[in-house]
């Protein structure tokens, strides 16, 4: 988990958050092996070095049921373009095929052209009509102290 550690920070580093990661090794370890995972990973590997890795866990739609959401694909600067970001992006769609999921969605930033460019020639659609809503700890805790 302590490489998976590091392709997250290096995400965040990327996604202009380099500060923003807290979770630790300890945490991945229970929260990804635990009696109940919160997590699955697809781990890409090059000569003994994981080189990238895709992060998923499962939803449920109100409208479709089981779904996918692919949390994060992380490939390390110096092996993209080497096709392993594809090989890791099909995985995750072969295991919502196996699981029977009736969507695999995920986020993507809008300046992330590269990414998007990938994703539409891929059959994905990026829906622009939708934002992403997040309480973060401390506004968790503003908001339950108004209770």
């Amino acid at each position: 988990m302590k490489a998976v550690l590091d392709l997250i920070q290096e995400l965040a580093t990327f996604e202009k958050e380099p500060d923003a990661v807290v979770v630790n090794v300890a945490d991945l370890e229970r929260d990804g092996f635990g009696e109940t995972p919160l997590f699955h990973t697809f781990i890409a590997e090059v000569d003994s070095e994981i080189v990238g890795m895709a992060l998923y866990y499962y939803r449920y739609s109100t409208w479709k049921g089981k779904t996918i959401h692919l949390e994060d694909l992380i490939v390390k600067e110096k092996m993209r373009g080497s096709g392993l970001g594809f090989a890791l992006y099909a995985e995750i769609m072969k295991q919502g095929k196996k699981d029977n999921v009736r969507r695999v969605e995920w986020n993507v930033l809008d300046w992330n052209t590269p990414a998007i460019d990938f994703y539409i020639k891929s059959g994905a659609r990026i829906l622009d009509d939708w934002r992403v809503a997040q309480m973060d700890e401390t506004g968790i805790n503003e908001f339950l102290s108004k209770l």
